[in-house]
């Protein structure tokens, strides 16, 4: 199993923030939301190149994600 950790898309965007779509991944792994978001603005500042009016970022978990199950009554009683 790989761990959780966090990754940053750099989004181009059309005018406005409108229409953003995903123009590359930081190659970077952050240990915590915090961590990435706290790169953001850095991030941005290096990724100017990217051919779009706006650019923007958005950090999301990567790797192995687990839910909880919650367990259900067998059965009603009434």
């Amino acid at each position: 199993m790989e761990p959780l950790f966090y990754v940053m898309a750099i989004l181009g965007c059309g005018d406005g923030n409108t229409a953003c779509t995903e123009a590359r991944l930081v190659p970077v792994q952050y240990q915590s939301m915090a961590q990435c978001r706290a790169a953001l603005a850095n991030e941005i500042a290096r990724n100017t190149d990217v051919p779009y009016p706006t650019i923007g970022a958005n950090c999301r978990a990567s790797g192995a994600q687990y839910a909880r199950a919650e367990t259900a009554p067998t059965s009603l009683r009434r």
